[in-house]
This record gives C-alpha cells, sequence and structure tokens, in this order.
C-alpha cells in the first residue's frame, strides 16, 4: 500500500517538527520518539492524520501507532524527510531515560542489574528453602532435625547447600557481570572484577565480624598504609561502585588506545586500578555505608515494629506500580549478608498472596466470562509470586480490590514485624515464600498467611457485592437476555456500520450453524493460535492495542509457549531479530498480526524461537514459534498476547471475535466476513 508523503510530513510536524525529535525508531506497530520537548506534540493534528491509529506517552517515549506493515514505509519516509539517523529502540529508550529525574534513573538502573540474575538468586533461594527442611529442628520430629533422624540424608542436604549457598556467595560476580554490561564495560571484566573481590585468598565476609573482635583481620601493607584484606561475600554496595568505576576506565581506555595495543593494556589496566581502589577505598567506605544502613533499618524495625511492618507491607503494592520494588532486592541481599536474615522478603511473600487474593474475589464478582478468566489466572500467578498480571489486570482496574490488598498485606506486615519474621534467602514470592523462611518461625507466617488470604478475598468480595446490588437494576437492563448465561464462549459481533452485537455459543456446532448467511459471502475462520485464555483487547496494558487503535481482535492469555499457524498462508512478517511478532496472511489475502506478550521487543529475541522465516508457506496447526513464558514474566513483562486484524484491509466486511477457553487448531476466535467485492 502506497503512502502519502504529505501524511509523513504532517507527522513530523505533529510531533514538534524535525528539530524536536531528538531521536526515533519503530517496532512493529508504531512509531516510539525520544522528544526534546512533549509539550510541542498537537495531539488534535496527529488524530486527524489518516495514518495514524493512535497516539500516547510511556516511559519517557511518545509513540505514534500506525500498524503493522505500513509502519516500516512511513519510518523510512520520515527519516528521508528528517534527514535523521537511524537507530534501535534501546538507543531511544536511553536517550528518553534521561528525562527521567535523577530517582527514577536510580530506580531504572537497579532494576536493570537485578532483573538479569534473579533467576539464579530465585533458584538459591528455592533450595535454601529445601535445605531448611531437611536441617531445621522441629519439622517432622520434636527437638530434631530430619538429617539428624535420618543421618543417610546429611549429605543430600551438604550438596543442596552447597549448591544453593554457591549463588549468594559468589553474589559480587553475578553483580558484576550485570552491572558492567548495564554501564556499557565488557560484561567478562565485571565477572573477573566479581571474582576478584571474593577470591578465596580474602578474608570472608561472613568472618569478618569474629575476626575484628579477636584482633586477626589480615591486612596488606602497602608503604605502611594497611589495608584490611577481606572479602565482599554477600555485598552489594562494593561491586556495584567498583563496576561502574571499572567500565568508566574501559570505555575511557578503548577511546585513546590504539587498536594493534589494545588486548594488551585496556583489560589489565582497567582492572589493576579499580581493584586497587576496590580494595583502597570503594570497599572500605561502601562496606561501612552498607552496614550503616543495614543497622539503620534493622533499628527502625526494632524500635518501631508495627509501624514499619504496616507501612512497608501495605504500601509493597504501590512499589510494585512505580517499580521501586527492585531497589529493595539489593537491601534485602544486603541484609541476608550482614545480618544473616531479612525481615522484608516475608512481607513480599505476603503481600503477593494479598493481591492474589483481591483478584481471586473479582471472579465471583465480574460477570464476564473473560473477566473471569484473567482474575483466576492472574491470582494464580500472584499466588506464585508473579503480581504484576493481577495488580495492572484486575486490581487497580478496579480499585477497590488494590486497596483491600493493601490493608491485609499492612495488617499481616506488623505480625510479622512484631514477632521478627526472618526469611534466610530471598526466591520466590508467594506461597512459595515460605521456604525462605526460618523453619521456627513457619507458624507466624502461615498466620500472616491465613490473614492476607481471608482480609483481601472477603472485603474484595462484600464490597464488590454491595456495589453490584445497588447497580442490580441498571445492570439487569444492560445485560438483557444475556443474563445467566455461564460457562459459555462469548461471541462479539462488529457489524458494517460499526455496531456491537452480543451472542453466546454453547459449541462449534451451534456456532457454525450461525453463520452460514455470512459464508454465502466468503467467511475466513481464525484458529486459536495460542493454547490459553481468551479475552478482549481492552484488557491488554498498551493503549495502542486495548483501544483498537490498530484494528480489531482479541488477546490471549497463554497457558503454552507456542504459536500455531491459524490457517492455511503465508508468513507476510516476521521480526527477525526479537521475533516477538510476526504477521500472516491467509489464501484470501487477510492478514492478522500475533504480537507476543506487551513490550517483549526489548528482550531481543532472549526466550523466543523461531520456526519459520519471512516468505514461508504455511499449514494449519503448523508450529510457528515457541516463546519462554517464565522469562517474558521474569522480565517484569506481560505475557498477554494480542491478535489482531489490522485497519485498512478493505474487503474485510465485518469481523466475529470468540472469548473462552481456546485450543490451537479447535477453537476459532476470529471470523471475517469478507465484502461482496473480494
Amino acid at each position: 500500500m502506497a503512502i502519502d508523503r504529505k501524511n509523513v510530513e504532517r507527522i513530523v510536524e505533529a510531533v514538534g517538527g524535525k528539530d524536536n525529535i531528538e531521536a526515533a525508531t519503530h517496532c512493529v506497530t508504531r512509531l516510539r520518539f525520544a522528544l526534546v520537548d512533549d509539550s510541542k506534540v498537537d495531539s488534535r493534528a496527529l488524530d486527524e492524520n489518516d495514518l495514524v491509529k493512535g497516539q500516547f506517552s510511556s516511559q519517557g517515549q511518545f509513540q505514534v501507532v500506525i500498524g503493522p506493515g505500513l509502519v516500516d514505509q512511513v519510518y523510512n519516509e520520515m527519516m528521508d524527510i528528517t534527514g535523521g539517523a537511524r537507530v534501535s529502540k534501546d538507543e531511544v529508550k536511553n536517550i528518553a531515560s534521561k528525562k527521567q529525574n535523577p530517582l527514577q534513573r536510580a530506580i531504572k538502573t537497579l532494576a536493570d542489574i537485578f532483573i538479569p540474575i534473579l533467576p539464579a538468586i530465585v533458584m538459591a533461594g528455592l533450595l535454601l528453602g529445601i535445605n531448611n527442611l531437611l536441617t531445621g529442628p522441629g519439622i517432622f520430629y520434636e527437638g530434631q532435625s530430619l538429617i539428624q533422624v535420618h543421618p543417610e540424608w546429611a549429605d543430600v542436604a551438604s550438596i543442596i547447600n552447597l549448591i544453593a549457598s554457591t549463588a549468594f556467595t559468589f553474589l559480587p560476580v553475578l553483580i558484576g557481570w550485570s552491572a558492567v554490561r548495564q554501564f556499557g564495560g565488557n560484561p567478562l571484566l565485571g565477572i573477573v572484577l566479581g571474582l576478584i573481590l571474593v577470591n578465596p585468598d580474602l578474608l570472608s565476609a561472613y568472618q569478618y565480624a569474629d575476626a575484628k573482635l579477636e584482633g586477626t583481620v589480615p591486612v596488606w601493607n602497602l608503604f605502611g598504609f594497611e589495608v584490611e584484606k577481606i572479602g565482599y561475600q554477600g555485598q552489594v554496595l562494593p561491586v556495584l561502585v567498583s563496576a561502574y568505576i571499572l567500565a568508566k576506565i574501559e570505555k575511557f581506555l578503548n577511546k585513546r588506545v590504539h587498536d594493534s595495543i589494545k588486548l594488551l593494556v585496556v583489560a589489565p589496566v582497567a582492572l589493576l586500578v579499580t581493584g586497587f581502589l576496590a580494595f583502597v577505598l570503594v570497599g572500605p567506605i561502601t562496606f561501612a555505608i552498607g552496614n550503616v544502613l543495614t543497622s539503620g533499618l534493622v533499628s527502625i524495625f526494632d524500635s518501631f515494629a508495627a509501624l514499619g511492618g504496616l507501612i512497608y507491607g501495605g504500601l509493597y503494592a504501590l512499589l510494585v506500580i512505580t517499580g521501586m520494588h527492585h531497589t529493595f532486592l539489593a537491601v534485602d541481599i544486603q541484609l541476608i549478608g550482614s545480618e544473616g536474615g531479612t525481615f522484608l522478603w516475608p512481607m513480599l511473600a505476603l503481600s503477593n498472596i494479598a493481591q492474589g487474593a483481591a483478584a481471586l474475589a473479582m471472579m465471583f464478582i465480574m460477570k464476564e466470562q473473560k473477566a473471569k478468566g484473567l482474575a483466576v489466572t492472574s491470582s494464580i500467578s500472584a499466588f506464585l509470586g508473579v503480581t504484576e498480571p493481577a495488580i495492572f489486570g484486575v486490581n487497580v482496574r478496579h480499585k477497590y480490590p488494590f486497596i483491600f490488598g493493601m490493608i491485609g498485606s499492612g495488617i499481616a506486615g506488623v505480625l510479622l514485624a512484631v514477632n521478627n519474621v526472618l526469611a534466610s534467602s530471598i526466591g520466590v514470592g508467594g506461597i512459595p515464600g515460605f521456604l525462605s523462611i526460618f523453619p521456627n518461625q513457619w507458624g507466624v507466617f502461615f498466620i500472616g498467611m491465613a490473614i492476607v488470604l481471608v482480609v483481601p478475598f472477603t472485603g474484595t468480595l462484600l464490597f464488590g457485592r454491595y456495589r453490584l446490588s445497588k447497580q442490580s437494576r441498571h445492570a439487569a437492563a444492560a445485560d438483557g437476555n444475556a443474563a445467566g448465561i455461564d460457562g459459555k464462549a462469548q461471541a462479539v459481533h462488529t457489524e458494517p456500520n460499526g455496531s456491537i452485537q452480543s451472542g453466546s455459543f454453547a459449541s462449534t456446532e451451534t456456532a457454525n450453524s450461525s453463520t452460514v448467511e455470512a459464508a454465502q459471502q466468503g467467511v475466513v475462520e481464525v484458529m486459536a493460535p495460542i493454547k490459553g485464555n481468551v479475552v478482549p483487547l481492552s484488557e491488554v496494558p498498551d493503549p495502542a492495542f486495548a483501544d483498537k487503535q490498530m484494528g480489531q481482535g482479541i488477546a490471549i492469555i497463554p497457558s503454552e509457549g507456542k504459536v500455531y499457524a491459524p490457517f492455511d498462508g503465508q508468513v507476510a512478517h516476521l521480526i527477525k531479530k526479537s521475533k516477538h511478532a510476526i504477521i500472516l496472511t491467509d489464501t484470501n489475502g487477510i492478514q492478522i498480526l500475533i504480537h507476543v506478550g506487551i513490550n517483549t521487543v526489548s528482550l531481543k529475541g532472549e526466550g523466543f524461537t523461531a520456526h519459520v522465516e519471512t516468505g514461508a508457506e504455511i499449514r494449519k496447526g503448523q508450529l510457528l514459534l515457541e516463546f519462554d513464558i517464565d522469562r517474558i514474566q521474569q522480565a517484569g513483562l506481560p505475557v498477554i498476547t494480542p491478535v489482531i486484524i489490522p485497519d485498512g484491509q478493505d474487503h474485510i466486511q465485518n469481523v466475529t471475535e470468540f472469548e473462552g477457553e481456546a485450543l490451537p487448531g479447535e477453537t476459532r476466535v476470529l471470523q471475517v466476513t469478507l465484502g461482496n467485492g473480494s
């Protein structure tokens, strides 16, 4: 489809002109701008532009929705008009992030450092929980541990403890790799830096307190200046600051050292200088700061335990919304390294459960099947430690479940803080979080778990029913004959004039019988490309999809990480690098876009495997893509997958959308009726 250059020029003018565009890139559906001044955007002019399907600002980026297929042409034309340099999505993201305030940038940086190493930390936390079961006295036998009664299990427990504790013992290595990479240096040098800080020749940080009391701390004598010869196991600040210095020195040298001798100069000099600074200056100062911060936090909770538990436990869900919760990963790790346990993680685990319980209660309040399905799946996710689907998909949307979730977790936080409940490690939150708790404190923790299950669920259910009772007459009038339909797939039919009609189908056969008249005009059945629960686009946490700015369709909450061909046809376009989105064309020329997750382009293909290429012929039921649901969720990204029919296909007369449980190749999710001229 040819585009009108004048419309592209109007887009440039509407975003403030080429001088207001600091950088621009695009993904499969939209233009992404880092603008000098967002206030110069003329929203009305964008709305009136035939190329523009929508617009919004997110995380410092201004995004203009064009739609799949056309966005490539629009971007190329825009680059010709402005003469701007083509940049990557990461470059635009980095430029946009500079517009954030220092606190936002610091939080983002910490999140970007700690999220990649979470799998290793979660693994360690779970295994330490298993070790606690084997070695904790009084769990299975009164006054004795399992390995005391069954000594044949002692070596098994020892191996499990070795595997589990490695991630925490060598934590500076993990942080060094991730931090140096984030700061723009060579991540391999970050690994070496981390290993230097935990070298076996150093006194372990875990033995430092005893050695200090005994006066046996080893030292280096550097020309009369004594430097303590200690390691930084379990420490966060020393390696973070050292990683920043290492990356800066490396980049400085890379710009000034000739290519012929870089291998001999850059890495050795960067590590040597950073190593001396780490042991002589950075390490002692940050070690002391970390201990002061830890001691201060501990003293606050010791003096005002109830208040601390109420604030942290109650407001943790708000931290998730702002993204600040990632900051406390460093605090948890510091507490474990310095104090032997953290009192923050138990409250986090119960906050997860509280939001899950509130979301689960909404299943009994909401009438639509699609909303019920989202409530159930998101609550299960929260019970297992991932709260974003429940918070953003259900609770914040309705407000009162979110509030009741915070009330429940606040009450439980007081209980945990007053009883000084500690976690020996951090790992999976939610219900499995009890494995991280010291076994002798399980009783109190389980009482707290009961609180966060009962209070949010009951409060949300009662308040929701109260609201429904006040609105029952209006709801009955609005629902009409649809009231009482339960457990059947919902269908939304879009007429040619744009009006919406709702219907329900007890089976595929019944549904097929209702489309005979449409079939006479030509009908394309789009089968489910993914196994999961089909919900309307309004459930997608991205306005470009939720507001149908690019076209009609549905979204699928996947229960399996596989994408299958929904019909016979061809791969019109596969995003080659990220593999997160694919455009398919059927034999009638109908195009659909399958966009796995939201903002998953940022994973750069990690967790995605493509089994087809652009231009490949496909058969219905053929495996096209595989994606790692856990990897997407670990990155803090929604896995909900929009399946849309992009606007601009003139031979489409109307579309029917089906909701409910979907099986690839068996369940239809969209029915496209073609016009007479197709």
